[in-house]
C-alpha cells in the first residue's frame, strides 16, 4: 500500500496545527516528524515538547525521524510524547545501542524503524531485519530539506527491497529526499512504499493536488 508522508520541516511552524490539518485534508496518510540536534546532522530543528504539541492537535499517524546522535537516550521520551513510529539512524550509535533503542520502543508499543544515510550500503539493515517496521533510505543528505534527489540511491532501495522480501515480508520501505510527482515513479518502481515528500507538499497552494500527483505517478 502506498502511503503519503509530508515532512513537516517545509511546514510553516507559526501555525503548525493548522498546516498538518491541512494535508490531512488534502489526503496525507501520515505525517514525517524530522528531530535533528546539530551533531549528527549541521541543523537544528524541534524536540519533544513540540511532538507532545502536535500530538494534542492531530490524530494523524506520527513517523518521527531521529537524526541524533545516541537516540537510545531519548528513545521512551519520544514515545511518551506522542509518536507512532520512532526511527534511528544505524549510524548514530553502537549496533548494541540501536538494538537496544528498538527494543525501548517496542516495549512502549509503538512501532519503529531504521533510517540509512547514503553513504550507507545496504546490507547495514540485516542485523535489523524482523526486528522493525520500516526502513528509511535516505534520498538525500540528512539535514536540509529542499534538496535535489539522489538518482544513485535508487539500486540500494533495490537491494533493500530484496532483503525485506527475502528476510521480513512486511517491513515497510521509505524515502525521504527530493521525492515529487517526477521521482515517485522512480523509487516506487524500486521498491518503495513511503514516500516522504516536503517542499513537494507543503510548498504548493494547492496540496491536495500535490498529493494526487505524487500518488498517480507512483506503482504500487
Amino acid at each position: 500500500m502506498l502511503k503519503i508522508a509530508p515532512s513537516i520541516l517545509s511546514a510553516d511552524f507559526a501555525v503548525l496545527g493548522a498546516e498538518c490539518a491541512d494535508v490531512q485534508r488534502a489526503g496525507a496518510d501520515l505525517l514525517h516528524v524530522d528531530v535533528m540536534d546539530g551533531m549528527f546532522v549541521p541543523n537544528i530543528s524541534l524536540g519533544i515538547p513540540v511532538i507532545k504539541s502536535l500530538r494534542r492537535a492531530t490524530d494523524m499517524f506520527l513517523d518521527v525521524h531521529l537524526m541524533i546522535e545516541k537516540p537510545v537516550r531519548y528513545a521512551e521520551a519520544f514515545c511518551r510524547a506522542g509518536a507512532d513510529l520512532v526511527n534511528f539512524h544505524v549510524e548514530a550509535d553502537t549496533q548494541e545501542n540501536t538494538l537496544r533503542a528498538i527494543e525501548l520502543v517496542r516495549a512502549q508499543g509503538q512501532k519503529t524503524g531504521v533510517t540509512l544515510k547514503p553513504k550507507t550500503p545496504a546490507e547495514a539493515v540485516k542485523p535489523y531485519l524482523g526486528l522493525v517496521d520500516l526502513i528509511l533510505i535516505m534520498t538525500v543528505e540528512p539535514g536540509f530539506g529542499g534538496q535535489s534527489f539522489m538518482h544513485d540511491m535508487l539500486p540500494k532501495i533495490r537491494a533493500v527491497r530484496e532483503l525485506i522480501d527475502v528476510c521480513a515480508p512486511g517491513t515497510e520501505l521509505e524515502v525521504d529526499g527530493g521525492i515529487d510527482g517526477t521521482t515517485a515513479l522512480l523509487v516506487t518502481e524500486a521498491g518503495a512504499n513511503v514516500l516522504v515528500a516536503g517542499s513537494a507538499v507543503f510548498g504548493k497552494t494547492d496540496r491536495a493536488a500535490a498529493i494526487r500527483e505524487i500518488r498517480d505517478n507512483a506503482v504500487i
